[in-house]
């Protein structure tokens, strides 16, 4: 994500939720498939990908 420039609030406002990226980052909430439809828009980035065990 660093690597192509975006920031975590690029990314909150693509999920529509801040605080939901810091509890992702953080390991204590998952992608929820609504995040993961709209980062796959948003970005590009195949589902499969997002949908991965991390």
């Amino acid at each position: 994500m660093h690597n192509s420039g975006l920031t975590d609030d690029d990314l909150g406002k693509i999920i529509k939720s801040r605080s939901r990226v810091s509890e992702i980052f953080r390991g204590k909430r998952k992608l929820a498939l609504n995040h993961i439809r709209a980062i796959n828009q948003a970005l590009h980035i195949p589902a499969d990908i997002l949908i991965k065990e991390y």
